[in-house]
């Protein structure tokens, strides 16, 4: 027990439940099945400062020191959180009800059962064996190379500890799968601590990325509509076709630009374009011209800001705390964000005034997904903004590349030979023959990416209209490329390409 208080707590009894505890927002992918043990080894409290368990971009479960967003949230400790994953019945316990430390002690173990490990007795490098082989040995934006590493010097699971986090790594689908099917209501994800510190700064709204609890799961269900199940989708289809054309149209002329007449150069900014067009046309219904040889300066600083804020966030999370005032990275970090927000509260300025003209002329409002948003009163105007404002850097950015189970997606057993390109390897038919939990590049459960179907559309009408009209082979002068760890995977250099024109 942490603190002190003046009056004595208040005991009560409550039955763990897989419901009950996930309801809490307390469980962040282990479910209810992981405190009942706990219980059981009486070493579960409810410490609001102390860690808890998250999940990074790279499906790390992370063990953070912070303060939960709610009144009594319930936190485990560091120590308590590599248990079992095996089922077991409900028990009883106890709580004292009492701010900020209410704890939570357990019946009387059962006689020989067996001790449970903890988060010490995991296999992994110590912090200073992290800095080395981040700063010394250069694997700061190679994160992805490290963890094939240390898969292979600790096994299927280890923990590292790199600045104010504690991680537990996990490379194994039938462990990550054990993990996932255990999720409550309120799944937890990644902290995203340092995106809420850029909210609660500038008075900004929590988004979809950075609520927890029911908060999230209110804003989530107002979010889910319109964009989840595909026969809604396809509403969106004819726009994107639109973009679709253009980006078939920008590609010709930049071809012919070109001294060879069939390269085009840089095609990932080419289609962080294309996706930004395109995901501003369904969020905010409304063409930005990105498509178009030149766009404007405050277009291409919104994009150039995605970039910058994972850049310097990589920076930020592994620097320690008092480098803030001192090095650029949480500045430019800061900076990043603000043109991201300021972007999209401009486009919802926009549409609010073309909502308010229809209505004021006594006209129906119509409109897809903003117009959705605005008009049925289940979100605030702040919360509008909020959301907007982390699913437009999303749509952006992971459109491209997912570091989301670098390691876990090049286990041979499921991918053998996993870096060679084996397209016939994703064919249903005869080639699908991984465990289904080595490859979620959107997640998994009620708290999977938002814009799937979104990307999904995307991808499958470009891909479809570009193989129609061209043959698409590498830049004969394209040296090796290499790949960078920035939240989300990106070359080390710009990628040149041939579009030679179908007979």
């Amino acid at each position: 027990m942490c603190g002190s208080h003046r009056s004595p707590p208040r005991k009560f009894w409550v039955k763990v439940s897989q419901s009950a505890v996930s309801q809490t927002g307390c469980v962040c992918y282990l479910a209810a099945t992981h405190w009942l043990q706990l219980a059981h080894a009486a070493q579960v409290s409810a410490v609001t400062d102390s860690a808890h368990c998250q999940c990074a971009a790279s499906r790390h479960l992370i063990l953070r020191s912070v303060h939960g967003s709610e009144p009594n949230a319930m936190r485990m400790p560091a120590s308590s959180w590599v248990r079992s994953l095996v089922p077991v019945k409900p028990v009883w316990v106890h709580a004292n009800q009492t701010r900020p430390g209410a704890t939570v002690t357990a019946a009387p173990a059962v006689p020989g059962a067996k001790r449970l490990k903890t988060f010490e007795d995991l296999p992994g490098p110590s912090f200073a064996e992290s800095m080395y082989w981040l700063f010394v040995k250069g694997y700061m934006l190679r994160a992805h190379e490290l963890q094939l590493i240390q898969k292979q010097m600790y096994g299927p699971i280890w923990k590292t500890t790199i600045g104010q986090y504690r991680t537990v790594n996990i490379a194994s689908p039938e462990i990550m799968e054990k993990l996932l099917r255990q999720e409550g209501k309120y799944p937890m994800r990644c902290d995203m601590a340092l995106w809420r510190e850029h909210r609660d700064m500038r008075q900004l709204a929590y988004g979809p990325l950075t609520f927890e609890g029911h908060h999230w799961h209110r804003l989530r269900t107002t979010l889910n509509q319109r964009m989840l199940k595909p026969k809604e989708v396809v509403c969106y289809a004819g726009v994107i076709s639109e973009v679709v054309s253009d980006l078939i149209t920008r590609i010709q002329a930049l071809r012919q630009e070109s001294p060879s007449g069939v390269n085009v150069n840089d095609v990932a900014q080419l289609l962080y374009r294309f996706s930004f067009e395109s995901i501003c046309t369904v969020l905010f219904e409304a063409r930005l011209g990105c498509m178009e040889k030149e766009i404007t300066p405050e277009t291409q600083t919104f994009i150039n800001s995605i970039g910058l804020m994972f850049t310097n966030s990589v920076y930020v999370e592994v620097l320690p705390k008092w480098t803030k005032g001192i090095l650029p990275y949480y500045k430019n970090y800061l900076a990043a964000w603000d043109s991201i927000f300021n972007y999209g509260k401009k486009l919802i300025n926009k549409k609010m005034e073309a909502i308010q003209e229809r209505l004021d002329s006594g006209k129906e409002v119509q409109g897809e997904y903003l117009t959705y948003l605005l008009s049925s009163g289940a979100l605030s105007i702040d919360e509008v903004c909020g959301s907007m404002g982390e699913l437009l850097q999303a749509g952006v950015d992971t459109t491209q590349f997912s570091l989301s189970h670098y390691a876990l997606s090049r286990d041979e057993k499921s991918f053998p030979e996993p870096d060679r390109f084996m397209p016939e390897r994703w064919l249903r038919d005869r080639g699908m023959k991984h465990h289904p939990f080595s490859s979620i590049p959107f997640g998994y459960g009620v708290r999977a990416c938002l814009g799937r179907r979104i990307a999904e559309l995307e991808m499958h009408l470009a891909l479809t209209r570009i193989i129609q009209k061209f043959k698409v082979l590498p830049d004969p002068k394209l040296d090796e490329v290499k790949i960078l760890a920035r939240f989300v995977l990106v070359s080390d250099k710009p990628i040149n390409l041939q579009f030679i024109t179908r007979e």
